[in-house]
């Protein structure tokens, strides 16, 4: 199981996570430029994974628990080196917080729900999230820096970058209400439940 395609797609993602906060670190025009390019190969990878798993009928256990694992290192990983390294601009270490919150948010309602057997879906607005925030930071990790080695020096990367981050940070805002909203619901019934049967 561990070796199907699928699960070894997402291992990768795991794996690359020290790969690229190490390039960023040395913050060069050709490291930032590699890291960028790890990070779009890790979020295709993303995509993959579950489009192999179902197509190949190789949905599994441990695919299901790697997966979302493998998508918040990456995405918290490099959130938190540009933050630590103050390449963060336009005050996005607001819309980074923020993101992370709802992954930790998102992440304590499932492990509840899981208990209960209820599920929570992944909406279309949360997929427009997602993509909204990979390629911000793509951007962010590439920076103008990057844009100058491939001699693309007017365009502006980090504003593009910022610009991108922010909306994400909208759509993270009202996915994380949806789904806070949906979980309490499922909490309240519980809840409900449980005082219909002790009474």
């Amino acid at each position: 199981m561990l070796t199907d395609l699928p699960n070894l797609l997402t291992l990768s993602r795991i794996v690359v996570v020290p790969i690229v906060v190490g390039l960023v670190v040395i913050h060069t025009p050709q490291t930032d430029c590699a890291a960028c390019v790890l990070f779009v190969l890790a979020g295709i990878t993303d995509y993959l994974d579950g489009k192999l798993a179902r197509a190949w009928n190789q949905n599994s256990d441990l695919g299901r628990m790697l997966d979302p694992i493998a998508d918040k290192l990456l995405v918290g990983a490099s959130l938190m080196v540009l933050a630590g390294l103050g390449r963060l601009p336009y005050g996005c270490l607001y819309p980074a917080i923020i993101i992370l919150s709802r992954e930790i948010l998102v992440s304590g309602l499932r492990e509840y729900l899981a208990a209960t057997r209820v599920g929570l879906p992944v909406t279309r607005l949360a997929k427009w999230k997602t993509g909204f925030q990979m390629t911000a930071i793509g951007f962010l990790l590439a920076g103008d820096s990057t844009a100058g080695l491939l001699h693309i020096g007017w365009l502006p990367v980090d504003v593009m970058g910022a610009v991108m981050m922010w909306i994400a940070a909208v759509l993270t805002l009202i996915t994380g209400w949806d789904y806070l909203s949906t979980g309490l619901r499922h909490v309240n019934r519980g809840t409900t439940g449980a005082t219909k049967l002790s009474s």
